[in-house]
């Protein structure tokens, strides 16, 4: 099944194409719409009224808050020392790796294949550029964008139209 009997699924929630997501042990709040080919880990957790694009991946100890907005193929990491192996040679478990925690705060706005490395922040209202590669903590209101990420602006100084 593309979408787990263990997820929550708040109402309103809009999943267009549920047979083309992979949806597991994860919180989904409510009015929040999530395209094709999404893969959303266990103890994910997303808030109300966000967009996932199609073709992203959200894992483990992701928290994206309320009224944000993920682009296509936007990659969120968790693991800061990925192994195939122990030392030993053994192929690693759960118990042998920590998951670095995430946190994308309300209003903020993920561009396209875009990858949020694990145990940063992305700030309210802040804004990471298509393909960015964000290493390090985003400041609220941010605009931050190329690999490694740096602020290129702010979003309080936009003109909107």
């Amino acid at each position: 099944m593309p979408i787990a009997p263990d997820v929550s699924l708040a109402e309103g929630v809009k999943i267009y194409q549920p047979d083309l997501v992979n949806l597991y042990g994860c919180t989904i709040g409510r009015d929040t719409r999530i395209g094709a080919f999404v893969e959303i880990q266990k103890n994910a957790i997303i808030g109300a009224r966000c967009k996932i694009s199609s073709h992203t991946f959200i894992c483990e100890g992701v928290e994206i808050e309320d009224e944000v907005f993920i682009g296509h193929g936007v990659m969120f990491i968790n693991d800061l020392y990925p192994r195939a192996t122990t030392d030993e040679g053994n192929l690693q478990t759960e118990k042998d790796w920590k998951v670095a925690k995430t946190l994308v705060k309300r209003r903020a706005s993920i561009g396209s294949n875009a990858t949020i490395l694990g145990g940063v922040t992305v700030g309210e209202n802040a804004l990471v550029g298509a393909g960015a590669i964000v290493t390090r903590d985003v400041q609220d209101y941010a605009i931050v964008a190329g690999s490694p990420a740096r602020i290129i602006g702010d979003t309080r100084e936009r003109v909107h139209r």
